[in-house]
């Protein structure tokens, strides 16, 4: 009831975060987040989870757990239904009362549902995770009615919400725990629908995601480009570093999985992450809105302007413009 998490809550979870780095797994991170609940489910009994209808979709169904139903309520699980408002405002009440950690899924574009019960639970510093996922115009063929671009940036702008976006499957199991930990600060998860490749490859022994940003890759000098980019699009950044890399201008990469931890860093560190004197280009497959912290008013940004269109992951993300050739544009376009 005092929100305590059980000793050794995430000593699964970090074993396999180990077997992750040796194994470099290219999965969605709606996937990654799934593995995430696998490690950490059982271990943290607090745990009741649950969908507005997209289950299968979500991936916040942990195997072998029981449904939550009449005339039997000891499950862990909640079908909800298609009414991610009452769902959002019941785990508000569920949290409220102590003894439980509710999270539940929808699509991230249904966020605007949630959206007032989201800005309650911050308001009132409860611990909820929202898992988002079908986070960008990557979701595909649904369309650009399923495709949200201005929802990172929306959620983003509530006080005391924690927004994730990680990168690939560590990152994913970082962010959970990150979520877990923190008792007064609801958490949303934004999460692909498309595969990524792993882009932690090498133990780093430690929660890299807790200070929100970090130098995911360091360049081969003195750096003259800093590339920022979130979820999907970090594997593009790494992507437009290696070209730039080979033409000669020495890029780092940083990886920004949560914008609401890095703020809460000291300056110092700040300024070394963001790179100030280097040329800064951000890509996120959303809204430029936020971004202008890290790259400021001279940097470059690859994302979207408008809303998306019906068509698969890789022909939208080349339709739109979000590639490494772009990154490396904006990036020598500066120098």
């Amino acid at each position: 009831m005092a929100g305590d998490l059980p000793n050794g809550a995430f000593q699964a979870l970090e074993a396999r975060i180990k077997e992750l780095v040796a194994d470099k797994p290219a999965l969605a991170t709606r996937q990654s987040s799934g593995e995430a609940l696998e490690t950490v489910f059982n271990a943290i009994p607090e745990m009741v989870g649950g969908s507005a209808d997209l289950t299968g979709s979500n991936n916040t169904f942990v195997k072998n757990t029981q449904i939550l139903d009449a005339p039997d309520y000891s499950g862990r699980y909640v079908n909800w239904g298609i009414r991610e408002h009452g769902m959002a405002s019941a785990m508000n009440g569920m949290a409220l009362h102590g003894g439980v950690i509710p999270y539940a899924g929808t699509f991230m574009v249904f966020s605007d549902y949630s959206r007032p019960a989201i800005r309650l639970a911050a308001l009132m510093g409860i611990r909820v995770v929202h898992v988002l996922t079908h986070d960008s115009i990557g979701l595909g063929e649904d369309g650009p009615t399923h495709q949200p671009v201005e929802h990172l940036a929306a959620l983003r702008a509530i006080p005391n919400l924690m927004v994730f976006r990680p990168a690939d499957t560590v990152e994913a199991l970082e962010c959970w725990q990150l979520a877990l930990q923190h008792k007064t600060t609801p958490s949303a998860m934004a999460l692909s629908r498309q595969k990524t490749p792993a882009v932690r490859t090498t133990d780093a022994g430690e929660n890299l995601s807790r200070k929100g940003a970090y130098e995911l890759k360091a360049a081969s000098g003195p750096a003259r480009v800093t590339l920022f980019g979130t979820g999907t699009e970090v594997a593009l950044a790494l992507k437009a570093a290696e070209t730039l890399e080979a033409q000669g201008v020495p890029t780092r990469v940083v990886s920004v999985p949560c914008f609401e931890l890095f703020e809460q860093q000291p300056k110092a560190y700040q300024d070394a992450v963001i790179g100030r004197g280097t040329v800064r280009i951000a890509v996120e497959a959303a809204i430029k809105q936020g971004w202008e912290g890290f790259i400021g008013e001279d940097g470059g940004f690859v994302g979207m302007t408008g809303f998306g269109a019906s068509a698969p992951a890789e022909v939208l993300y080349k339709e739109f413009g979000i590639t490494a050739d772009a990154v490396v544009e904006q990036a020598k376009a500066r120098l």
